[in-house]
C-alpha cells in the first residue's frame, strides 16, 4: 500500500494528521512509509489535484468517503465534516476503512458512518 499525506505550510493540522496517520499504520502493524508531500507551490498543488491540507491518500485514492474533486487546487487548509461537526483532520475510521478496502481489492469507496453534509 501507498500512502500519502499531502498538505502546505500554513496549514496547522498536517502535524495531527501525521501523527493520527502513524497511529493507525502502527496499530494496524503496517509497515509503511509515508509520502510526505508539501504542496506550498501552486504548481505542485495543481499536479497533485490538491484538496486542501491535510490530504491523505491510500494507493491514490482520497480518503473522505463521498469525495468529490471540486477542481480548485489552491493550497488552503481543508475541512471535514465529521460525526463530531466539522474538523481540520479526518476521522480515524476513515483512513482505516480505505485500508481495509484496499487490503481487499475493493474499488468502491468504503462508506463508515458519518454526519450528514450540511444543507446551503
Amino acid at each position: 500500500m501507498h500512502f500519502q499525506l499531502i498538505w502546505f505550510e500554513g496549514c496547522p493540522n498536517h502535524v495531527v494528521a501525521r501523527t493520527l496517520l502513524k497511529a493507525v499504520l502502527s496499530d494496524r502493524g503496517i509497515d509503511s512509509e509515508i509520502e510526505d508531500i508539501d504542496a506550498s507551490d501552486p504548481a505542485t498543488a495543481t499536479a497533485l489535484r490538491f484538496a486542501g491540507s491535510p490530504t491523505i491518500r491510500v494507493d491514490g485514492r482520497d480518503i473522505e468517503p463521498g469525495f468529490v474533486d471540486a477542481g480548485d487546487y489552491t493550497p488552503r487548509c481543508r475541512l471535514y465534516q465529521t460525526t463530531a461537526g466539522l474538523q481540520g483532520v479526518p476521522e480515524r475510521a476513515w483512513i482505516e476503512a480505505m485500508i481495509g478496502a484496499a487490503r481487499s481489492g475493493t474499488e468502491d469507496h468504503p462508506e463508515p458512518h458519518r454526519a450528514p453534509r450540511p444543507s446551503l
